[in-house]
């Protein structure tokens, strides 16, 4: 069996937490994890380390690699140019594992759900293996507990060898129907995890979206595994759900046999957390009188709440998030409107965390952005160039081994270097106090994703 990982979200309804550029499947939410980690952990325990791939943007290419390395140097990671949903990209990574020759069982999981009963979790996929052989694309269902509308809901009808035929696929109904699959017996939500046989799909994938089948075709991994942007882009937005899972008539459902979680959205979050006498969820530097039943989460500064009931606040350094823990889906609308104006705390956090360090955005402008670089002990920034700014560097504290073109300099407290526009560079901290700098960026084009890596010592080249 092999195993594809869907890392590529934008986890917009966990906003301020989680953002564009470092959403919610990278974050560490409720352990010393995070979803991603915890979701290769769970494949690795059924699937062979090797026939695991993971299926992520572009941008979130370092990020995932960067997780990923502590269990293995080779895993193989699928960048997608640019985000189309779920279902080119299980096209795509299964396309990719025909085009390697392997027409066998695939387990495909999203990479934000909690699951801790592993043993549950590796029973449920072994009956839905055995229906995989048989030629159905299988779903695996949850038994609702509410009738919300963020799902989708499956209705089943004759029973099979280890599950159910599936008569109606709907996803994310409206809510009288969600209401009445909800008060039917034979209903169940739609967990996003399916098990299937490699050429089952494509085959399906041939009969109910032609327009997404074609642009598979046009990849071929035996002869390169980069894709191709703008054959990408043909893709249509869709998420397999409704391109495939809404209309296929070889659909099976097995009822998940463990405890299972969609970290979507606030309440799922505060959902999973230890609570105190009072029903309230308390993360970070908080304080709190007379509140019940909510969440307060501080990544940072001091949150006070006094008799607060039923409410959930979020503290990041640029953003407060203040909701009813009823209207959490809300959220999702908020993130839009920040994308929409260009206001930049929809897609990264002020202080974003590296594995040499991090850095802390001070000011930006039209043109201009100044950053407080960190470089932990030993810590060291890939060799890179960019293509549309030039920087300038300052110490302020600690020596900065400086590497650019051909040429390495020693700079100690008070010395400052530019870095021109295409220059290859590098930035090192060779002793074990903590070396920091400030750094200003010029340029028409000021964002992370302008960084060509050239070598790095934590796995981030492609």
């Amino acid at each position: 069996m092999h195993g594809i990982i869907l890392a590529g979200g934008s986890g917009s309804r966990l906003w301020p937490l989680s953002r564009e550029l470092y959403p919610k499947q990278l974050l560490k939410l409720n352990s010393n994890k995070s979803l991603l980690e915890r979701t290769f952990e769970r494949l690795m325990s059924i699937i062979d380390i090797d026939n695991i791939i993971a299926v992520t943007n572009t941008k979130h290419f370092s990020d995932v690699k960067m997780q990923l390395r502590e269990y293995s140097n080779d895993v193989r990671i699928l960048a997608e140019p640019v985000a189309k949903n779920t279902a080119p990209a299980i096209s795509i990574a299964t396309k990719f594992l025909l085009d390697c020759g392997h027409d066998d069982i695939i387990l495909v999981v999203p990479s934000d759900h909690m699951i801790q009963d592993n043993d549950g979790f590796k029973k449920t996929i072994d009956e839905a293996q055995k229906l995989a052989k048989l030629g159905y694309i299988v779903a695996l269902g949850v038994k609702p507990y509410n009738a919300g509308t963020g799902f989708g809901y499956i209705k089943t009808k004759e029973k099979l060898e280890t599950g159910y035929k599936v008569e109606t696929f709907k996803e994310k109904p409206d809510e009288n129907t969600a209401l009445e699959y909800f008060n039917s017996e034979n209903c169940y939500w739609n967990a996003g995890i399916f098990v299937f046989k490699a050429s089952v799909y494509m085959d399906t994938l041939k009969k109910y979206a032609p327009e997404i089948y074609d642009v598979t075709q046009n990849f071929n991994f035996k002869v390169k595994e980069d894709i191709d942007y703008m054959t990408f882009d043909k893709y249509p937005f869709i998420s397999v759900d409704y391109a495939i899972m809404e209309h296929a008539d070889n659909l099976a459902m097995v009822e998940m046999q463990c405890d299972w979680d969609d970290l979507g959205s606030w309440d799922a979050v505060y959902r999973i957390n230890k609570k105190d006498e009072n029903n309230n969820v308390k993360l970070g530097n908080i304080i709190e009188k007379d509140c019940k039943n909510s969440m307060l989460y501080s990544s940072e500064r001091l949150l006070v709440g006094v008799g607060l009931k039923d409410v959930i606040i979020v503290e990041t350094s640029d953003a407060i998030l203040a909701c009813d823990k009823n209207n959490t889906q809300g959220v999702k609308e908020v993130f839009e409107t920040l994308k929409e104006t260009k206001n930049d705390t929809h897609r990264i956090h002020t202080t974003v965390y590296r594995p040499w360090g991090y850095y802390t955005v001070l000011n930006h402008g039209d043109g201009y952005l100044t950053k407080m670089i960190c470089v932990s002990r030993k810590g060291q920034l890939s060799l890179q160039s960019h293509n549309h700014r030039s920087e300038h560097w300052v110490v302020l504290s600690g020596v900065a081994r400086v590497t650019l073109e051909d040429k390495v300099f020693m700079l100690k407290a008070g010395s400052s270097i530019d870095i021109p526009v295409k220059a290859i560079h590098s930035l090192a901290n060779p002793y074990d106090s903590e070396l920091k700098i400030i750094e200003v960026q010029k340029g028409d084009k000021l964002v992370e994703e302008d960084i060509v890596r050239y070598k790095d010592i934590y796995g981030r080249v492609k």
